[in-house]
């Protein structure tokens, strides 16, 4: 499973033209997906289309330009700005990007399917949710690239499939989202993007510290998390190769000989921090080196991995990330504050002929 470039909490779009349903369904989604629904799909249609929902809030690295003064001719020219990457956690709309659309297929003003091909070239995952009789029609849509999935609502454990293929289905989004700036970064100096090893370690990492955002790191190179709380580190991540340039940097820089020695064990990782710096150690730093290093871990893939986590200082985001507590916090005020909007509640014991 190859890295993501970076990924993020999302939002799941419930389009069914039953409100009570769509409440019922709400009510049983875990709250860690945050949802929006529509029993009118009009106003759905309306609503994705609204300064372009579905592409507003992707990341923008990526810069052409034509070089006029080439000798050559026009030239196309592509800069990648990775930088930009990490500073998508300060958006704060970020979580209100739609990338999973669970549609119903018997709608009044137009079914699943219509509404599916309406919205085709938005980059979101598309379920319909269907009726035991609709079954082939969903196979075939399906056989067609116009779905993602199908699920019978009157299946056992349709919710149970229905919130891991909304995992799944917002996972493949940011693969998607990625493949074009990933085959860039590893051309440079990110080859862990492409490394399995290195994919299955940061999945670990989400998975043990409960983080659930990530974002390529530029300077020095890395991944930054963050945890629901909005809480930020930094795996910084070297090869035999930036550990030697660090060594390199550290000796040039008429650095403490227990520095050197340790660099050169492979005993550190540094990632020196301060506002202006590279990254790497400076005179200035003297003796006080010990509190930007940390014990390596080792990774072995393609190449021998060195990582440690690090508390990523606040300098790099002018302004904190909005946490996805917050948001969620926000978004349940939100609805209760609009009567007449459709309302998302949240429980889990659903009555099962609502649900079906």
């Amino acid at each position: 499973m190859p890295l993501s470039v970076y990924a993020h909490p999302t939002l799941t779009v419930l389009v069914d033209d039953s409100d009570s349903f769509l409440r019922s369904l709400s009510f049983q989604l875990d709250p860690i997906h945050a949802s929006k629904t529509f029993h009118d799909t009009s106003a759905a249609l309306q609503w994705l289309r609204q300064s372009d929902h579905g592409r507003r809030h992707a990341p923008t690295p990526l810069h052409m330009n034509f070089d006029t003064q080439s000798q050559s001719g026009d030239q196309f020219n592509v800069a990648l700005d990775i930088d930009a990457i990490y500073r998508i956690a300060a958006r704060p709309q970020r979580f209100a990007t739609p990338t999973v659309l669970v549609v119903d297929y018997s709608m009044p003003q137009m079914n699943g399917l219509e509404f599916c091909a309406q919205v085709q070239d938005l980059p979101c995952k598309k379920i319909l949710f269907t009726g035991a009789a609709d079954e082939k029609i969903a196979v075939s849509a399906f056989n067609q690239g116009l779905i993602d999935r199908y699920i019978r609502k009157s299946d056992d454990h349709a919710l149970d499939i229905l919130e891991l293929d909304i995992t799944a289905l917002q996972r493949r989004y940011f693969e998607d989202q990625s493949d074009t700036l990933r085959e860039l970064v590893l051309l440079h100096d990110y080859h862990f993007l492409g490394d399995p090893a290195l994919a299955l370690q940061v999945q670990r990492l989400k998975q043990d510290l409960g983080f659930i955002e990530h974002y390529l790191f530029a300077n020095p190179t890395g991944i930054v998390f963050l945890d629901k709380f909005g809480n930020t580190r930094l795996m910084m991540i070297e090869t035999e190769q930036g550990m030697a340039a660090q060594y390199e940097m550290a000796r040039d820089s008429d650095a403490p000989q227990s520095l050197l020695t340790a660099l050169r064990e492979r005993r550190v990782l540094p990632f020196f921090s301060e506002v202006g710096g590279d990254g790497m150690y400076a005179r200035h730093l003297g003796d006080n080196w010990h509190r930007y290093c940390a014990t390596p871990q080792v990774c072995l893939g393609r190449e021998t991995y060195y990582w440690a986590l690090f508390d990523l200082p606040p300098h790099y985001y002018p302004q904190a990330p909005l946490a996805y507590n917050a948001f969620l916090r926000a978004q349940r005020e939100q609805v209760n504050a609009e009567a007449t909007a459709p309302s998302v509640v949240r429980g889990r014991q659903p009555d099962r002929e609502t649900a079906a």
